[in-house]
Parts: C-alpha cells; sequence; structure tokens
C-alpha cells in the first residue's frame, strides 16, 4: 500500500504515452525500404554476399591438424587454440594475395579428413582467415559455379535446381537468395519454374519449414494454375497448424490464382469472421497489402472491402485504419466515430489513429468530426498531435498517385518537399491557428504518411513482438518510477 500514491500518478494514459514512445522508438528503425521476395526472411548470408564482402576466398585441403600444446601460451597467458594447417587447391578470389599451392594456417574445429574445405580471407596482405567449412562434391560445384554467376535476374535459375537440395547447406544458401531477390526476378523466373516440384514442396509440411514454404506459395502464385487454388483452400480450412504454415503467403497466392472471385472466402474465414485466430487473421491483412502493392489481381474496391470488415472488429480495427486512410477512403467516417465512442481503457488504443485518419481528410466533415473527437477525448486528440505532429511548411510530404507502399509492407519511402523519392499520402489538412506550436515539440516532426506508418507498425508490435516492447514500456517506467522517488 505505500506504493499507491506512485501507482495513481501513473494512470492508464501515461502508461500509454510510455509505450507509444517506446514503440515509436522501435519502430524507426524498421523504416529502410525493403525488395525482396515478399514473405520470404533470408536465415544468413549467402556465399556470394559473404565471399563478395571479403578479400579472399579458396578452396583446401587439410595437410596438418593442430593439437593443443599446454606449452604453448598466448599473449593472455591461456593456452593458445590450435591452428591447423592447409593447402590452398583454388582461388576463387583474391588472386594477388594467394596462390595455388601456397600453405595457411588457421583455426579448425571440425574432424579432420582430407575431403575439400573453403576458407575466406580479409585484411590481406596480412590475412586473417576464417575457419574452414566442409564441402561435399555437390558443395564444390555449387561454390564454384556461384562467383561466376551474374548479378542478375537469371542467377535465380541455377539457385532453383539446389531448392530442397539433399544437402542442407546447399538448399539453405538457395533459399536465401531467393529471399534476398526482388519479387520483380521471382515473376521473370516463370518459363522455367517446375510447378509440380512446388506443389510437392508445399504438400511437405513435415519436412518443408515455414519459412521455404512461403516462397513455395509465392512461386505457386506466379506459375500456378487456378485449379491450385482448391489446394489451398483445403489447407486455409484445415484445424492443422502445420496445415496452415505461411498462412501470409498461401492467401496471397490463393488470391492470385483465383483474383477477385477469391476475396468471399478470404472474408469469410479471416476478416469478417470473429472467431478467427489473430496469425491467421493478421496473415489475410498482411496479403490484402502484397497485393495492393506489388499487383493488379484485386480492384482496390475489392481491398478495401475486406479492410472494412475489420471496422467490426474493435480489437483489431487499428490495423487497417491507416491503410483506409492512405487509399484516401473517407466514407468510414461514421463508423469511426462509433468505434472512438465505445472505446474503453482496454481499447483505447484504436483512438489515437482515429484521430490521425481525421486529421488526414481533407474533407468539411472531419472539422466537425474532429470536434467531437476533442469533446469525448481531448487527451486522446493532444496525444495524437504531439507524438505524431502534422508537418510544417517546408516539410509536406511529396505527392503521387502511387497506390504501393502500405504501411507494414516493409517498403514505405519518404521525401520532403523537393526530394527525388516520391511516396502516396493522403493530402493533409494544416492544423488550426495556434495549434501547432501549442501541442507540437520544435524538433522531431513527422509526415502524416510517417504517422500513419508508424501507427500501423505499433498495432504489428504491440501484438507480434510483446516482450520485446514489454520490456522496452517496462524499463521506461522503471526509470519513471525512479525519477519520481527522486
Amino acid at each position: 500500500m505505500k506504493h499507491s500514491g506512485l501507482q495513481r500518478s501513473f494512470s492508464g494514459s501515461h502508461l500509454a504515452v510510455l509505450v507509444s514512445i517506446c514503440l515509436i522508438t522501435v519502430g524507426s528503425a524498421l523504416l529502410a525500404p525493403v525488395v525482396a521476395c515478399p514473405f520470404c526472411s533470408a536465415v544468413s548470408q549467402t556465399f556470394a554476399e559473404e565471399i563478395g564482402s571479403l578479400d579472399a576466398a579458396v578452396l583446401v585441403k587439410l595437410t596438418m591438424h593442430g593439437k593443443a600444446d599446454p606449452n604453448d601460451e598466448d599473449d593472455d597467458g591461456y593456452t593458445a587454440t590450435p591452428r591447423s594447417e592447409f593447402e590452398v587447391i583454388e582461388v576463387l578470389k583474391g588472386e594477388a594475395h594467394v596462390k595455388v599451392g601456397e600453405r595457411i594456417k588457421t583455426h579448425f574445429f571440425g574432424k579432420p579428413h582430407g575431403g575439400t574445405f573453403i576458407v575466406m580471407g580479409t585484411d590481406c596482405p596480412d590475412t586473417i582467415w576464417t575457419s574452414p567449412l566442409a564441402l561435399s562434391e555437390d558443395g564444390v560445384a555449387y561454390i564454384k559455379k556461384v562467383v561466376t554467376l551474374p548479378a542478375d535476374a537469371t542467377r535465380l535459375q541455377f539457385f532453383q535446381n539446389y531448392l530442397e537440395d539433399s544437402d542442407e547447406m546447399l538448399a539453405r544458401d538457395a533459399y536465401d537468395e531467393f529471399a534476398n531477390a526482388p519479387y520483380s526476378d521471382v515473376i521473370a523466373l516463370k518459363p522455367h519454374m517446375d510447378r509440380e516440384s512446388i506443389l510437392g514442396w508445399i504438400k511437405a509440411t513435415d519436412t518443408v519449414p515455414a519459412s521455404r514454404r512461403r516462397l513455395y506459395l509465392t512461386m505457386l502464385g506466379v506459375c500456378g494454375e487456378k485449379s491450385d487454388a482448391k489446394l489451398l483452400e483445403g489447407y486455409m480450412r484445415s484445424d492443422d497448424r502445420e496445415a496452415k504454415l505461411g498462412m501470409d503467403a498461401m492467401i496471397a497466392c490463393y488470391l492470385t490464382l483465383l483474383g477477385p472471385d477469391g476475396m468471399e472466402t478470404i472474408k469469410e474465414l479471416f476478416l469478417a469472421n470473429k472467431d478467427s485466430e489473430y496469425a491467421d487473421t493478421y496473415s489475410a491483412i498482411m496479403a490484402l497489402r502484397f497485393h495492393a502493392g506489388n499487383t493488379e489481381v484485386l480492384p482496390k474496391e475489392k481491398i478495401l472491402d475486406g479492410f472494412h470488415c475489420l471496422l467490426e472488429r474493435p480489437d483489431l480495427a487499428d490495423l487497417v485504419i491507416p491503410d483506409l486512410a492512405r487509399w484516401e477512403d473517407w466514407s468510414i467516417m461514421p463508423r469511426l466515430l462509433e468505434l472512438f465512442k465505445d472505446a474503453d481503457a482496454e481499447s483505447n488504443w484504436i483512438r489515437v489513429p482515429i484521430v490521425n485518419y481525421v486529421r488526414a481528410c481533407p474533407l468539411e466533415e472531419a472539422d466537425e468530426l474532429m470536434d467531437k473527437l476533442k469533446e469525448i477525448d481531448p487527451a486522446a486528440v493532444k496525444r495524437a498531435s504531439t507524438f505524431f505532429p502534422i508537418a510544417p511548411k517546408g516539410k509536406q510530404p511529396v505527392q503521387s498517385s502511387k497506390l504501393d507502399n502500405f504501411p507494414g509492407d516493409g517498403e514505405e519511402q519518404y521525401a520532403l518537399a523537393g526530394g527525388t523519392e516520391e511516396t502516396f499520402t493522403p493530402p493533409s489538412r494544416p492544423p488550426e491557428v495556434g495549434q501547432l506550436d501549442e501541442l507540437t515539440p520544435a524538433a522531431g516532426t513527422v509526415t502524416h504518411e510517417e504517422v500513419e506508418d508508424l501507427f500501423a507498425r505499433d498495432a504489428k508490435k504491440r501484438r507480434v513482438w510483446p516482450a520485446v516492447v514489454g520490456l522496452i514500456a517496462l524499463g521506461a517506467i522503471g526509470r519513471a518510477l525512479v525519477g519520481s522517488r527522486n
């Protein structure tokens, strides 16, 4: 009970502000543009990336396996880690620094054998060599080919042959190459895709990890047939979580194959269905964002209709409000007023996105609605204006007719007036006279587009990374509590 005063001083609204600040900090680190396969994430650096970043790469064979010598100490007095000797049998990169037949020494922690290893080096000519990596015969052929491939879309033809290779190291590297490739490169591969193999990999839920299944679903969306949608619908309706692996890519593929005809099923299962699990609903949102920014499969009206379903699910509505503002869908203002009124202490996070939606709306009705919002919750309006202020003169977003770059899809680009990069943003209304000075910090002003993007990311972080956000928020609250005690 002796801490009750401190607890009262940090009410729900104070807590919301602290958490919002934490979320903004986390979200701002992820605003860099991404142009890779839309539903894939690389596991690690590819061989091509690693070799390209270092000074030398060589194929070697073991000539002397080092053993620990208790009398051999390093500079700190500890027993030195033994180094093994290898003979260079082929130079892949760095001919100016190393020659075939040379002997090099490096730390080796594997079992000695007479096979081939790859070793890479940096800081030439005083080269520091990496620990050797053992290669199979197929691995040697793979590496030798990788260093000769052109840096264009045609390189995927080679890597496609190693997807699900029996050598897991090669299969993983081939997947990572696809994960890093622009979606346009994946589309360009269509004439060379093996649809039957791709379908087989999608069906192999017991052996193919979710990350790679997402790639295969993306590829099926490029080369598949309309009849393949029946298989995907069976997975989407299944109660087996393994069957649903890669749901975001699966929904995107389903819609690619069926076009607008597939939207009713997606609405039924994930958007309008209040019993749908959050992960499945969010996957559907991501799939629609993908199509909005990367394809012309779905007309704008179909996507908006799907997002409107989420407005009937108040706990998820904040996920799509920025999208609707970005597409200048001002038809939902009456519904947003209802959501604003009905929000309680456990769902009041939705109020700030609603305020920012209204601030972005250029219609006269928006002024009337803003007055109503101020009457209901003036604190929420002030929070929105303080932490997400309207850009001052000279820093207005560049207007464009593009309808891509949805919030949260990893493709955001920003430009101030006079910049070279264009981005689609809804037209903004200037703040009332005096309002900007009263509510806006002097520094750190962001644009309307950043307002929408950051709140979309807030929602994602709040649900997808609750542990990370929780730790950050608790740290901020702890520091505030300590400060108040002092």
